[in-house]
C-alpha cells in the first residue's frame, strides 16, 4: 500500500518583487478533469493577470503524473521551481497554480526563479499536510436490478461510496479505491455485470 503526502484543504501564498504579484493556490487534486476545471476557473477569475503558471504531481508511485506550464514566462524559469518545491515537501496529488500580475519591471531569470519557488513555498507552508492512501476514484454504472448486488460488494470489500447520481436506467455510483486494489476490484465489477464508465 502507498502513502502519498499532499495537503488536506486549497491554501494560498502572495509574493511580491519589483511590483509584480504573484498569488499561488495550492490545491489537492485527484484527476487531470479535476485540475482542468479549477485552472479554467482561476483563468476566469484572474482574467487580467499575464501568466498562470502551473505545475501537478498525481500519484505517489510509478505511475504518477507529471506536468508543468511556464505559460508564456522563459522556458524554465517558472513551473521548474514551482515542481522543485513540491518535490521538496514530498508532496503528491497536488496542483500549485502561480498567477503573476506584471508591475512593469523585468526580475531577470534569477528573479523570476526565485519569486515562483517562493509563491508556490507559501502556499505549501499554508497548508495542512496529511498522509493519505493512494486512491483514485471510479464510476461504476450500475442498473436498477444490480443495485442490490453492488451494495452487498461495496460492504464486502475495500472500497467508499462517495457520490451516488441517479442515471435513466439506473445510478452513477462513484467508489474511492486504493490503486494497488484496482485491478481486482474491477475484475468484480466486470463479473456483476457493470460498467465502469470512466476512472
Amino acid at each position: 500500500m502507498s502513502i502519498c503526502k499532499t495537503i488536506k484543504e486549497p491554501s494560498r501564498g502572495v509574493f511580491k518583487d519589483k511590483r509584480s504579484e504573484f498569488l499561488s493556490f495550492a490545491y489537492h487534486v485527484k484527476s487531470e478533469e479535476e485540475i482542468k476545471e479549477i485552472r479554467q476557473g482561476l483563468k476566469k477569475k484572474y482574467h487580467d493577470a499575464k501568466h498562470h503558471v502551473y505545475a501537478f504531481r498525481i500519484g505517489c508511485d510509478k505511475s504518477e503524473i507529471v506536468r508543468l506550464s511556464d505559460d508564456g514566462e522563459p522556458h524554465n524559469s517558472s513551473a521548474p521551481p514551482i515542481f522543485g518545491q513540491i518535490k521538496a515537501y514530498g508532496l503528491s496529488n497536488i496542483l500549485i497554480v502561480v498567477v503573476r500580475y506584471f508591475g512593469g519591471k523585468k526580475l531577470g531569470i534569477p528573479g523570476l526563479i526565485n519569486a515562483y519557488k517562493t509563491a508556490a513555498k507559501l502556499a505549501i507552508e499554508n497548508a495542512e499536510i496529511i498522509n493519505q492512501k493512494d486512491e483514485s476514484i471510479i464510476t461504476v454504472e450500475v442498473g436498477y436490478d444490480k443495485l442490490g448486488s453492488i451494495m452487498r460488494f461495496v460492504k464486502k470489500n475495500p472500497v467508499k461510496i462517495i457520490q451516488t447520481d441517479s442515471k435513466n436506467n439506473g445510478y452513477a455510483i462513484k467508489l474511492l479505491v486504493e490503486n494497488s486494489l484496482q485491478d481486482g476490484i474491477k475484475e468484480k465489477i466486470d463479473k456483476i455485470g457493470c460498467d465502469i464508465i470512466d476512472t
